[in-house]
């Protein structure tokens, strides 16, 4: 490990080449992020907030709870500056410099590594989701430098190279649509596992060889035996059953996410595991013929949660926990829009994948205590379990 410094060198940035096409929705929003949840303030915008002067001073001064350093709320967990037109004041009034950072930044999100600054864009927000959504062509990231000066903490750069070369080789297997998507999963978990096992025999640089050979590990990973759909889907039942009961047990962000919960369990987990197969066939034979954009939409979810979160192991070592929190975002998200088809009378439309995939996104990414405790469960689930119920669902099976 290389110490703490403070170097003035180049600062590569990269960005989702879709990034410069969002627009925010401002007061046409159908879900603003302006309400709903408490928007922390920086600790520069709260000493700025504190030295305005004037009546806009005073009316800020009031707007704020210090101690939590958060903006009040009114009715509706509304923020008290959002107004009848769910546009905000003190940008009308004060100018966008007069917003904190949380409010300036999003929906963007920045991962910072040693010379490296990621920025991307967060499905949590209904434009973005929307957009990712309607994407039918692959995700690049393309990459540029500018001068900077930066202070790091202790990096790891040798684990952060090898995550970093690990992660372009799964964005190249999710991406290959010439290969099943189930397929294409099952890759990607078993070189996540493979990294993650180097790592932790430190052997780092064998890792060369999988990026070489990638179908080494799928070889290393693969499930052995074989089973027919209905008790795939069995398997599947009772792991789902238990993630949607874990998942009640997060932190809750949205009054209205404990309804959603609800729902899918009663809708899929109140029937026998044979009932839920025949419904899993059923919903898979009717998204293949009338929305087979999914396994398009399946794969830029993964690429989503891949780009943005995988290198993070670099300073906790989950490697393999957030391939496959990718994969379990993947299927919950699957879960909840088989409920709604249900409920929804046996149909659904774009419109419905962007709710559920902002509104998930919502409620995990934006507490570092439902991602950390995720990850956490991630590590006791293995990865060949996950490959066995990840995928069966007819437009993802191989």
């Amino acid at each position: 490990m290389e110490k703490a410094r403070k170097d003035r060198k180049d600062m590569r940035y990269t960005i989702p080449d879709y990034y410069r096409q969002f627009r925010c929705a401002a007061g046409q929003c159908e879900d603003t992020c302006c309400a709903g949840w408490q928007i922390q303030i920086d600790e520069r915008s709260l000493g700025r907030y504190a030295r305005l002067k004037g009546r806009a001073g005073r009316k800020l001064r009031r707007s704020i709870r210090w101690r939590q350093r958060i903006f009040r709320q009114k009715e509706g967990k509304r923020c008290v500056f959002l107004n009848q037109d769910n546009l905000c004041d003190m940008y009308t009034e004060l100018g966008e410099k007069s917003l904190c950072r949380t409010c300036r930044l999003y929906p963007r999100h920045i991962e910072e590594f040693e010379g490296i600054r990621e920025i991307t864009l967060s499905l949590s927000c209904p434009v973005v989701a929307r957009l990712l959504m309607n994407r039918e062509e692959p995700a690049a990231f393309p990459a540029c430098e500018k001068d900077g000066e930066e202070e790091y903490e202790e990096f790891d750069l040798l684990l952060y190279s090898a995550l970093a070369d690990a992660r372009e080789v799964i964005l190249d297997i999710l991406q290959n649509r010439a290969v099943p998507a189930q397929a294409r999963e099952q890759r990607m978990l078993a070189l996540a596992d493979e990294v993650e096992k180097n790592y932790m025999e430190g052997a780092l640089f064998s890792c060369q060889e999988l990026f070489d050979a990638p179908g080494r590990a799928e070889a290393a990973g693969k499930p052995g035996g074989a089973e027919n759909n209905e008790a795939r889907m069995g398997r599947r039942f009772c792991f789902m059953k238990k993630m949607f009961a874990f998942l009640d047990t997060l932190e809750l962000l949205r009054e209205d996410w404990k309804s959603c919960l609800d729902e899918t369990r009663a809708l899929l987990y109140s029937q026998a595991d044979a009932g839920y197969a025949a419904t899993c066939l059923e919903f898979g034979a009717w998204m293949k013929r009338y929305m087979p954009m999914w396994e398009i939409q399946s794969e830029q979810i993964l690429v989503y949660f891949i780009s943005v979160y995988f290198c993070g192991a670099v300073y906790d070592g989950r490697i393999s926990a957030k391939a496959k929190l990718a994969a379990v975002s993947r299927m919950i998200i699957e879960e909840m829009l088989m409920a709604r088809w249900i409920k929804n009378e046996k149909t659904l439309d774009t419109e419905d994948i962007v709710e559920t995939v902002y509104r998930y996104a919502r409620e995990v990414e934006h507490s570092d205590k439902n991602v950390n405790r995720l990850e956490s469960l991630m590590e006791k689930v293995p990865s060949n379990l996950t490959s066995y119920v990840s995928g069966f669902v007819p437009p993802c099976t191989v």
